[in-house]
């Protein structure tokens, strides 16, 4: 057996995975036209598809390898190489706005337009991934600036001013990576190399409203077996894209339901309409025979309803009817659809064509007639990869691998790794989250690590985010690694050898604690724990007695190595460095949980009144003449300070405080739990 020969380097093989059936199409580029060559179609043998998805990936594979077959053995070479699309069933478009802030006024290039574009891209995929799509992955597939504001005035562009603080919305359109993912493992099955990827819907306006029509506002619907794909144009560029979920299908199904024909022989049945007379067999095996006209009234409500929501999607999309709609696609062929759109549109009939009209100005052939709105997306596939309508007209590499591309026209490195789902935080980085917590009052801001920026090379290079890619061109690229968040704990504050009482947030802690944003710390210069209990005075000598039996209690003697004394976790030498404040004495040995304090000794001063947790309390003036502080009256309030299992209200006269306040007489103290 012969060796075929290799694909050629200008032959283009375009595959439509399409929902009913894929079509190949073969051809070059002569005298900037595509030049078809060969085309062949095969039909899905079971439903292997859903609504332009991919469900059975083997199913598909088998029938896209045939038709390479028949194309391979028609043309005497071995094709390697495809261009496909990917349907725009799930598309979803949202808008973005992002903020850039420069130092000082700066003349504005490139690359901050760049940047400042990609975090509105990246703003608008976050507001896709919530809720139930939060863990789904999206590719971009191309977006629009719909405003620039620069010091917070309008803009129409922002290249070669003078500003600091540059704002961006974008409406940005993306596709579920299971989409794309999907059409690539039927082509790997298939032992087929994608060369060039676009967008169904793209492909289609490619083939039917070349670029030099787009400065009217032209709207172009593929109807195909699952989905309607709408793409709107308008101002020389394509401004959105849009998908109805009924299609041709529905007028087969209308079909089988009304004269219980199986799927195949309604397809063919909706084929003939204009017939005089059509005959068939039922599923019950009768042989029939039916009317042409009877049939067209039986599709007419389902074609109405095809017909309204092409019409509704438009409007939604373009605003208003547009100047002319094109309709493509195998479900575009259906008698009488081409009307109820337009009536839909509240359109002239001549503004509303069927595709194919415009083909022969990007594409011909010597063999067959592709005048046909079926070949819409195929064709386009083609036209779009082979004269270089899309970016990647065979590949750009990625790391080694054949980059996911949708865009038409330049394309930049940034825009090609946000297409292929890195983030505006993988090109640039993200510093790790800064840590602000009070402390005695005081603010007190750790900063978080910076990033560690990406590594990017364009063909050995180094590049910026905005260097243009051509066909051929070979990324390297290593995403930045997100800096550390700032972490502290109250050793690292106030030192491993501090030694005084600390809380946060109101509860006791040691120095071991992890602090959090927001946290709200208080220190006192002593350890805060309980005082020991009073001792109480010896009773005098009792007179000798006999020996009692009454067991005494047992002390043990301390094991080698053992502290025999208890000793607080916060009771450790420091050097917290703080403001300045009185160091009081430790108080006077007092009763754990009275109400007020034994009277004072006639060589002390005046005592001072309190009232503690809504009693009122009787201190002694203390010899010293020194102040009380509210560390002194924690041995009143009944807590434990030892085993604390929740946080502790510290308030004089209804303000929060720190165990340093000094006290005043008729204060009111509180020092109580905090409820749950």
């Amino acid at each position: 057996m012969t060796k075929r020969k290799p694909q050629e380097s200008e032959m283009i093989f375009a595959l439509d995975i399409g929902t009913r059936s894929i079509i190949g199409i073969v051809g070059k580029v002569v005298d900037e036209r595509f030049q078809v060559l060969a085309i062949e179609k095969e039909e899905h043998g079971k439903r292997a598809m859903l609504d332009g998805q991919i469900e059975d990936i083997v199913q598909v594979a088998k029938v896209a390898r045939r038709v390479t077959r028949r194309l391979e053995e028609r043309l005497d070479c071995t094709l390697e190489r495809v261009c496909v699309a990917a349907a725009g069933r799930a598309l979803r478009t949202e808008t973005g706005s992002y903020t850039l802030e420069l130092p000082e006024v700066t003349r504005i290039t490139n690359d901050m337009i760049g940047r400042l574009e990609s975090g509105a891209v990246s703003d608008a995929e976050a507001q896709i991934g919530q809720g139930q799509e939060a863990q789904r992955r999206f590719y971009l597939v191309g977006y629009t600036v719909s405003g620039y504001q620069l010091d917070r005035y309008p803009m129409s562009t922002l290249r070669g001013h003078n500003g600091q603080v540059l704002e961006a919305t974008v409406v940005a359109t993306f596709l579920p990576s299971e989409v794309v993912e999907s059409l690539y493992a039927v082509m790997e099955a298939a032992d087929l190399e994608v060369a060039s990827l676009t967008l169904e819907p793209i492909a289609a306006l490619n083939a039917a409203i070349p670029a030099d029509l787009r400065l009217l506002n032209l709207v172009l619907a593929d109807i195909g077996a699952g989905t309607s794909d709408i793409a709107v144009c308008r101002d020389g560029t394509v401004v959105g894209y849009t998908m109805a979920t009924i299609a041709g299908d529905e007028i087969t199904e209308e079909l089988m339901r009304c004269y219980l024909v199986p799927f195949a022989t309604a397809e063919r049945m909706k084929t003939q309409l204009s017939e005089e007379s059509v005959t068939y067999r039922d599923v019950l095996g009768l042989e029939q025979s039916i009317s042409g006209s009877r049939l067209q009234e039986t599709v007419l409500q389902p074609a109405r309803t095809l017909a309204q929501e092409i019409a509704h999607r438009v409007v939604t999309l373009n605003g208003s009817a547009p100047s002319a709609l094109f309709l493509a696609g195998g479900g575009s062929k259906l008698e009488g659809l081409r009307e109820l759109v337009a009536e839909a549109l509240d359109m002239d009939e001549n503004r509303v064509a069927l595709a194919g009209n415009n083909y022969e100005l990007t594409a011909f052939s010597d063999s067959y007639d592709i005048n046909d709105p079926e070949l819409a997306t195929p064709l386009g596939i083609a036209v779009s990869a082979g004269l270089g309508l899309i970016s990647d007209s065979y590949r750009i590499l990625l790391n080694g691998k054949p980059a996911k591309l949708f865009r038409s026209g330049t394309l930049t490195v940034m825009e090609l790794l946000m297409m292929n789902g890195y983030t505006y935080s993988d090109l640039l980085g993200r510093t790790g989250k800064n840590l602000s917590v009070m402390v005695d009052g005081q603010r007190m801001l750790f900063r978080g690590q910076p990033a560690t920026p990406c590594t990017l090379r364009l063909n050995g290079e180094e590049a910026t985010p905005s260097s243009l890619v051509y066909a051929g061109d070979n990324i390297e690229f290593i995403p930045a690694v997100p800096g550390a968040s700032a972490q502290r704990t109250l050793k690292d504050l106030l030192g491993a050898d501090f030694s005084g009482g600390v809380a946060v947030n109101g509860r006791l802690a040691d120095l071991e604690t992890r602090l959090n944003t927001g946290d709200q710390i208080m220190t006192s210069s002593r350890p805060v724990r309980p005082s020991p209990p009073v001792r109480q005075p010896a009773p005098p000598p009792a007179a000798a007695s006999p020996p009692s039996h009454t067991q005494q209690p047992e002390v043990k003697p301390a094991e080698p190595g053992e502290r025999t004394e208890a000793v607080s976790p916060a009771a450790r030498p420091g050097h917290w460095e703080k403001p300045a404040q009185p160091s009081p004495p430790q108080p006077a040995p007092a009763p754990v949980k009275p109400v007020s304090a034994p009277a004072a000794p006639k060589t002390q001063r005046k005592p001072v009144q309190l009232t503690l947790n809504g009693e009122p309390l009787s201190l002694p003036g203390k010899e010293d003449r020194t102040p009380y502080y509210l560390m002194d009256l924690l041995d009143f309030s009944g807590i434990d300070f030892e085993h604390l299992d929740r946080g502790v209200e510290l308030k004089v006269n209804g303000t929060e405080c720190a165990f340093t306040q000094e006290l005043r007489a008729q204060d009111d103290v509180v020092i109580r739990y905090m409820d749950m």
